[in-house]
């Protein structure tokens, strides 16, 4: 039923929460993982100039550090757990409209279900889901999976 699992990314907890359940799903169906990051350009571009934020978009992290290193860790979180399960990973890091991004891969990679976080880094939990999470929804045909986080206490 699932071959290719989508699993965007950010590094927050929720996000670990979400892959979690993506590898559990994976390990089932014998499934490949795929992370994704996406640098919310709209939301940076202020601070940057043309030249970064066309770099960013084109998933070229070079010169930013703090950014490529989020990036890397995010993906790369997905990555040792799929592999430390025994299954194949793929990253990617881009820069642009995150769930336009999202669902664009999904379609261009046959993606068979996107599992996602409810709600991303930005501190800022909204009444029902993270305003990423609720254009993904909207934006693909392909089965998305929200994933809630719930701290320990």
């Amino acid at each position: 039923m699932y071959e290719r699992i989508l699993v965007p990314t950010d590094g927050s907890k929720v996000a670990e929460a979400a892959v979690e359940h993506a590898i559990d799903i994976a390990e089932r169906y014998g499934a490949d993982v795929h992370a994704i990051f996406v640098a919310d350009t709209d939301a940076i571009a202020y601070g940057l100039g043309t030249e970064q934020v066309d770099r960013i978009r084109q998933g070229q992290f070079e010169g930013m550090t703090e950014l490529r290193e989020d990036a890397e860790e995010a993906t790369g979180y997905v990555t040792d757990a799929a592999e430390a399960a025994g299954l194949t990973a793929y990253e990617r890091h881009a820069g642009g409209q995150p769930h336009r991004l999202i669902a664009d891969y999904a379609e261009d990679n046959d993606i068979d279900l996107v599992v996602i976080g409810s709600h991303g880094r930005s501190g800022v939990r909204r009444a029902l889901l993270g305003s990423v999470t609720e254009r993904v929804l909207r934006s693909t045909h392909v089965p998305v999976l929200v994933v809630d986080y719930e701290p320990d206490d």
